[in-house]
């Protein structure tokens, strides 16, 4: 009988996953790692069984939080990834020949080399982009002390527990707002709404106090289940405005090919559900 994984983030709903073969399994002194093969989303790795990323469709979750304020932007030439061991950011975000410098900040060296030996396919050689600098340090600290100057940051964090809480501090955001250039904008990883509703709210809520135009976007991710997630967007540019037929030139003109984003998909993503909308202050 083949083992299942059971993830248990949320008190009244859970989601499992087959485990078609264990690759690696390891306890440290603060959660577990777990990287296994699924028949549906290929290579799949969990913290303390939760769901992390899998090889199947990380492209949404990569695509959604890269594309959509890089060509809203229109002239993004600096992008910071705070996060994103994993190297499934930065793979997105060097497919734009426009971006001329991206430094990820990590705070776990080890969690990149991980990922480059047991989920290559994520990074697909992102890490050997001569535009990518990867600096090993705390992200907070690191938004604190940066000089800034950024066309497009975006905050790949975990859940706001443990190490990851302080990247959703109104302080974190507020020093993000800082190092952003003259209309560059701010993405954040914000959950599901359905499920994560104070999470996104309490974000919304720092957002509205530092930026003219906050808001959020969503996605529809299977592996991060329980209804869309939700991304949040603050700029004091006019970005979210641009029309379609614009992105779709910018989009042409990328020469992207993606699996998720479209150019409708980026412009339908502001569109709120009533119950997502209530959550914004």
């Amino acid at each position: 009988m083949s083992a299942w994984i059971s993830e248990r983030l949320h008190p009244d709903y859970a989601q499992s996953l087959r485990v078609g073969r264990m690759l690696y399994d390891s306890e440290t002194d603060h959660q577990r790692l777990k990287v296994f093969e699924n028949g549906t989303f290929g290579r799949v790795m969990t913290l303390d069984d939760v769901v992390q990323v899998t090889e199947g469709d990380n492209f949404i979750y990569h695509e959604m939080m890269t594309h959509v304020p890089i060509l809203a932007h229109g002239a993004a030439r600096r992008v910071l990834i705070i996060g994103g061991g994993d190297g499934g950011m930065a793979r997105e975000v060097l497919r734009h020949r426009s971006v001329r410098h991206v430094t990820m900040v990590e705070i776990d060296a080890g969690v990149v080399a991980f990922s480059k030996e047991y989920l290559p396919g994520i990074s697909a050689g992102a890490f050997d982009d001569p535009r990518l600098e990867l600096v090993i340090a705390d992200g907070a600290a690191f938004m604190r002390e940066t000089g800034g100057g950024y066309d497009v940051i975006i905050i790949d964090s975990t859940d706001p527990v443990g190490p990851g809480e302080v990247l959703f501090s109104d302080t974190f955001y507020g020093h993000a707002r800082r190092a952003l250039a003259a209309g560059g904008i701010l993405v954040t990883q914000n959950g599901v709404p359905f499920l994560q509703g104070e999470e996104l709210h309490n974000t919304m809520r720092a957002f509205r106090a530092l930026f003219a135009d906050a808001t959020c976007y969503l996605a529809t991710i299977p592996t991060y289940a329980g209804g869309p997630m939700a991304f949040g967007w603050g700029t004091d540019g006019e970005a979210r405005a641009t029309p379609v037929d614009v992105l779709r030139e910018r989009f042409a003109a990328a020469g992207i090919e993606t699996g998720y984003y479209t150019p409708e998909v980026h412009a339908a993503a502001f569109a709120l559900p009533g119950y997502v909308a209530r959550l914004l202050p």
